[in-house]
């Protein structure tokens, strides 16, 4: 087993009467993408801020990177703030290089770090422009960048798509999977499911500060029922494990197109073992995986803000 980048124990926080985050524990491994995925105010940013040592919980405890939080390892941490926040005054360059410096990094190191990264992310013609002067989208990249320069071993981004076109984001999911591939533990929120669905290992779901699935997307998904497309000569509503089957559209030449819905549980592999062991014949079997939308509905409920 590979060593927790972070891990939360029976971790809660109060505002007054309002509660955050209840009673959240998981554990997080080293080397792996982690989603936070959940509405407004599901309690994503509070945990954050709580494992950044911003906040302090209520009751519980948190490790980072094997400690408690604290800024002794603020060097090995990059992060994305949810509230964007940089200097309009100061140039690009100068920007990522300030952050950088932050991080206890050389300046020579800093500013090859921070030139590296605008190139990847095609700035490099903006370095010495003005912050105050780029659109939203360039100064998210710009953030983006503050965030990575460092190459940190724990990397937390909060709604980082936020703001970017789908050209940006595609190369942020880049760059994200990059920083894993090299070493580093990446935390990211969203309330995008399509983002989590490509990147992450696995899965944090919250709602209303409370904790509704910990695990993998194939533990997710192997949650809900597998559903299946047969084309059969016979109704396979019969067949041992099937809880549902639907005709669709008209038979021809006997063949009839069935919409099948398996027990929670069931893998489709053993319907398909089991309709050649009986004889029962077949034209075609596909399976529909779920996604990582239903997913979330089936643990959280519909949320309105949450996009597919």
């Amino acid at each position: 087993m590979p060593a927790a980048a972070m891990a939360f124990h029976g971790v809660t926080k109060r505002f007054g009467d309002f509660t955050a985050v209840d009673n959240l524990s998981f554990s997080i491994p080293e080397g792996s993408i982690f989603g936070f995925l959940g509405g407004n105010g599901a309690g994503k940013t509070t945990s954050l801020r709580m494992a950044l040592d911003i906040l302090s919980p209520t009751s519980g405890s948190i490790e980072v990177l094997g400690v408690a939080p604290s800024r002794e390892n603020a060097a090995e941490i990059g992060f994305l703030p949810e509230e964007r926040g940089l200097y309009k005054k100061m140039s690009v360059l100068d920007t990522i290089v300030y952050f950088a410096r932050l991080k206890q990094m050389e300046p020579a190191a800093a500013k090859a770090a921070a030139m590296a990264l605008l190139e990847r992310l095609d700035m490099a013609d903006r370095a010495k422009s003005p912050i105050e002067k780029l659109s939203k989208g360039l100064a998210q990249k710009v953030q983006v960048a503050t965030a990575l320069v460092n190459s940190p071993k724990l990397l937390m981004l909060d709604e980082p798509f936020s703001g970017l076109d789908p050209v940006n984001q595609a190369m942020l999911e880049e760059l994200i999977a990059d920083a894993a591939k090299g070493g580093a533990t990446v935390i990211f929120s969203t309330h995008v499911m399509q983002h989590a669905e490509r990147l992450c290992d696995s899965l944090l779901m919250l709602a209303k500060g409370t904790k509704r699935f910990d695990g993998t997307q194939e533990e997710a998904r192997a949650a809900l029922p597998s559903r299946l497309t047969l084309t059969a000569k016979a109704d396979p509503a019969a067949l041992t494990g099937v809880t549902k089957a639907r005709a669709q559209g008209d038979p021809a030449d006997g063949w009839q197109s069935y919409a099948v819905e398996l027990q929670a549980g069931m893998p489709p592999e053993a319907l398909l073992e089991h309709c050649t062991t009986t004889g029962f014949a077949l034209r075609s079997f596909d399976v529909q995986t779920p996604s990582l939308h239903e997913v979330f509905i089936h643990f959280v409920g519909a949320e309105p803000e949450m996009a597919q």
